[in-house]
């Protein structure tokens, strides 16, 4: 089996010089291909100048990670394909339980263990030991609710989750192609949630494999400031009309804007103005899509069963639960 191993590269010249030589060192026998966004740095130039192996894919501006994605994923030739981060250390062997799982089950989408480049003891944020959502469509994963990271300490054995972190995931390019890859959107964030749910409304199951082990630096490419936080305020908006069963939509949708508000006053509390305002941001661009993403809801491949927990807000903040295992 052959996987295309695809970065996804924004002027990312600092992160491809410090982890780019290790994956291609653990990756023997795959091919690695890096989409790059038009980078203004000296990205592509570095690549091409020292590893003539990795295959170059030019796009003619900054499409995102989204839509970079599915115009670079068209000439990627493998079957399966790996999406991974410009910020992520793959370890020795990292592939091998992945190829095992996808040739027992090659209709499958997969994660590997994330965990934090800089704490490599704990659980990275973005993805963890893979995600849920909950009934308003607020994340969380095994090894990290909200700003709780948990340290790892095999706890989490192999499984079905609900969704793959865009950091690392495998997947044939069949069920890629057949869902119509990321909403582009979305631009950045949260694309592959919306993705995960509607492989998920389509039958398919996404699992983590715990003996693929990866670090990831977090947060590199689009940092926490507000452009962040209006992106995952908009971006959990849109995922959320595309697919909640529509007889629990605007039910659904009322109580996401109250705690979206309750929300927002945090971030006022705490002096932080421009979330603040980012969030608003989000609701008034979302509800300029609204009646586009309404038309374009697909209701006879909507499952009811996505979520696990009602309110992970509630867990959380009300019943002081933070680690997975207490929910």
């Amino acid at each position: 089996m052959k996987i295309g191993i695809v970065v996804i590269n924004w002027n990312g010249l600092d992160l491809l010089k410090k982890y780019l030589n290790v994956l291609i060192k653990n990756s023997v026998n795959h091919n690695v291909y890096v989409i790059d966004n038009n980078s203004e740095d000296e990205s592509v130039s570095f690549v091409r100048n020292n590893y003539s192996k990795v295959k170059i894919i030019n796009l003619d501006k900054n499409y995102g990670f989204a839509e970079g994605y599915n115009r670079g994923i068209l000439k990627v030739k493998e079957e399966y394909i790996c999406i991974i981060n410009n910020d992520v250390e793959v370890t020795k062997d990292w592939l091998k339980p992945i190829e095992k799982k996808l040739n027992n089950s090659p209709n499958i989408i997969i994660q590997p263990k994330i965990l934090d480049i800089n704490k490599k003891s704990c659980f990275e944020y973005a993805g963890a030991a893979g995600g849920y959502i909950d009934k308003y469509g607020y994340t969380y994963c095994r090894g990290r609710i909200f700003d709780t990271i948990e340290e790892d300490n095999n706890q989490y054995k192999d499984g079905e989750i609900f969704w793959s972190s865009g950091a690392c995931m495998f997947l044939s390019k069949k069920i890629f192609n057949e869902l119509g890859g990321f909403d582009k959107s979305f631009f950045a964030h949260m694309e592959e949630i919306d993705f995960c749910w509607r492989a998920f409304n389509h039958g398919y199951k996404t699992h983590f494999v715990s003996s693929s082990k990866i670090y990831h630096q977090g947060a590199a490419t689009i940092r926490k400031d507000s452009k962040k936080t209006f992106l995952n305020y908009r971006n959990s908006l849109l995922m959320l009309t595309k697919n909640l069963p529509l007889k629990s939509l605007f039910s659904t949708l009322l109580i996401r804007l109250i705690m979206d508000i309750l929300s927002s006053l945090r971030f006022i509390f705490t002096g932080k103005i421009y979330h603040f305002m980012s969030i608003y941001k989000a609701h008034f661009h979302y509800y300029l899509m609204l009646k586009n993403l309404l038309k374009s809801r697909n209701n006879g491949k909507i499952r009811f069963n996505y979520f696990k927990i009602n309110s992970i807000v509630y867990k959380y903040f009300i019943q002081g639960k933070k680690k997975f295992f207490q929910l």
